[in-house]
């Protein structure tokens, strides 16, 4: 759901576009995995609840799993979080970018040595890496599953490798119900990027062609059908800001 958000607001927001088109022309990992450690910088200053929201997603993250398994870890802003929560859990760090996996690996290495050992971090498409069946207690991600398309088929996959009475819980960037809510949205956010301090229009519209390029946004009803299907109970949302969600999903 991004027609109507990229021809709108893309149309509106031309600057600099000449040099950064090329940006929307890389896959998703090619373009957050060039920035290292400037994403960490980046997402704070265009995600207007960022800290807020990996907050709430450990709140509800049960106390005692012992497999985890994060889908985009990206540079770890949601894995040292994780690790902090559960640090004798064995973890599976998942992302499409290799620097990112890597910086991942770092970050958790310099705080969590133990944690490191005996963590597996893995270079691949989550669409495409084998969770097996019956495998984790809990899969978590966070911002990243907008950015697949077909997300019942890869819903289905995660119920797959999530033990009985594991869970699903994820923080992702959601479209409104409808195409107005879903424009004040987006409005908002450009207005927090624009803010003195935040992004620079440079980064601003290359953010906007990465969106145009690869992003597919899914609204909070068509989640919850879409995770109905594939087998999960107990489906809530339990915190939003705009278009920021965090999901919780129970396997029985």
């Amino acid at each position: 759901m991004v027609s109507f958000f990229t021809e709108g607001f893309l149309a509106g927001n031309t600057r600099n576009k000449a040099s950064l088109m090329s940006d929307s022309s890389k896959t998703a990992s090619d373009y957050f995995g060039a920035m290292g450690f400037e994403y960490d910088s980046l997402i704070h200053r265009s995600v207007p609840c960022y800290d807020a929201m990996i907050g709430k997603l450990i709140k509800y993250l049960p106390r005692h799993p012992q497999t985890v398994l994060e889908l985009g870890c990206g540079s770890g802003g949601l894995s040292v979080p994780l690790v902090r929560h559960v640090p004798d859990c064995e973890f599976t760090f998942v992302d499409a970018s290799e620097e990112m996996v890597e910086l991942t690996r770092a970050r958790v290495q310099e705080d969590f040595p133990e944690t490191a050992r005996r963590a597996t971090f893995v270079t691949a498409r989550f669409e495409e890496y084998n969770m097996g069946v019956d495998q984790f207690d809990v899969v978590t991600s966070s911002i990243s599953l907008h950015h697949v398309e077909d997300k019942g088929a890869l819903f289905r996959r995660v119920r797959e490798s999530i033990k009985s009475g594991g869970t699903f819980r994820f923080v992702d960037q959601l479209s409104g119900g409808t195409e107005a809510n879903h424009a004040r949205m987006w409005q908002g956010m450009l207005d927090f990027e624009r803010a003195p301090g935040n992004c620079t229009d440079a980064e601003i519209q290359g953010l906007l062609d990465h969106a145009k390029a690869h992003d597919h946004h899914t609204p909070l009803a068509a989640h919850f059908h879409l995770l109905q299907e594939a087998g999960f109970v107990g489906i809530d949302c339990v915190w939003r800001d705009e278009m920021w969600s965090v999901i919780t999903a129970d396997v029985t």
